[in-house]
């Protein structure tokens, strides 16, 4: 986060004061979880089929035991539904993406829901579900302009 940051913000023509963040599946994870840990610089956050509470599915649950090793009160810091939880920012509003057709929504690996129905007043979460639409391109480049407008709002 700090590395790249700093090689836009010197390389390019960026406002500072107007950033915002967005990935898709596991990207769409780490943007929830830094856009959140990092309200200073992300403005706005949005996610196409993100992995929302991976502490509560298999392939997290196997990622973070490979990464962070089997200690799961370790893990928390890095689930975004759980940094959402215990988020104190400015307000924010979070745009999450999903496609009703998604295997991996299907096989409980995503959880979207589990992001939602976080309980806190400084987090606004709108969550698309796209009818018929998977995991795949096709679905994330029909919507991409929803997410530029959504970013532009905050920004």
């Amino acid at each position: 986060m700090k590395e790249l940051t700093q090689l836009v913000f010197s390389k390019l023509p960026v406002d500072q004061k107007r950033v915002g963040i967005f990935g898709h599946s596991m990207g769409g994870h780490g943007a929830l979880s830094i856009g959140l840990k990092h309200p200073e610089i992300f403005r706005s956050i949005s996610a196409f089929a993100p992995i929302c509470n991976p502490i509560n599915c298999q392939w997290g649950q196997k990622a973070f035991t490979g990464y962070l090793g089997d200690d799961q009160t370790k893990w928390k810091q890095y689930d975004s539904t759980e940094i959402a939880k215990s988020y104190n920012g400015p307000e924010r509003e979070i745009l999450l993406d999903q496609g009703t057709a998604d295997k991996f929504y299907h096989e409980k690996q995503l959880l979207p829901e589990n992001f939602v129905d976080v309980q806190n007043s400084k987090i606004k979460v709108h969550l698309e579900k796209r009818e018929g639409y998977d995991h795949g391109y096709f679905y994330i480049s029909t919507f991409m302009g929803d997410h530029f407008k959504f970013h532009s709002k905050h920004l």
